[in-house]
């Protein structure tokens, strides 16, 4: 079959005009907005992770893991709350505050696994410590990549949702 030019162009310009209604719709722009701040609550993890894991050394995989997620925990709930879900004023502990921190701790699990099962394997292969280093920070970014689809559902549908909106029906 021959594919002609602006058969393409026609492809492309119908695929860039759904993506651009998609990012209009408010479900849209709370997934773009739920992607960015969990790629920078991830970056504050994993570097807090590699730095305390890697050159500082200031203990195992898991230790390190759970400082770190830790850390990565604290923008990660407020750039959700105010600027994905557009939050604003004081945080419903039963209904926010809780609910945000249980998810953290179930990525915190699942990278818990990963993260000392990588360093298991690593160190049984006899790996530099730079190598394990790298290895269970892999491990780690995974199991994140992996809970934050199922995080997003949870937010969306149980967490930062407009109570006051629900009331009024």
């Amino acid at each position: 079959m021959v594919c002609r030019c602006s058969d393409r162009l026609t492809w492309v310009s119908v695929s860039v005009s759904r993506l651009s209604e998609w990012y209009r719709s408010d479900l849209g722009r709370k997934q773009v907005r739920y992607f960015m701040a969990s790629v920078v609550a991830t970056l504050v993890s994993f570097a807090v992770y590699v730095v305390s894991y890697g050159p500082l050394r200031l203990g195992s995989a898991v230790q390190c893991n759970i400082l770190s997620t830790a850390v990565g925990a604290v923008p990660s709930y407020f750039l959700n709350r105010s600027w994905a879900w557009g939050k604003s004023g004081r945080s419903h502990f039963l209904k926010e505050i809780v609910p945000f921190w249980a998810l953290a701790f179930v990525g915190l699990g699942a990278s818990l696994v990963s993260v000392n099962w990588a360093e298991h394997q690593a160190k049984a292969a006899h790996l530099s410590h730079a190598m394990v280093t790298f290895a269970t920070s892999m491990a780690m970014l995974g199991a994140f990549v992996v809970v934050w689809i199922g995080k997003f559902i949870v937010f969306e549908k149980l967490v930062f949702i407009d109570h006051t909106h629900r009331r009024s029906r």
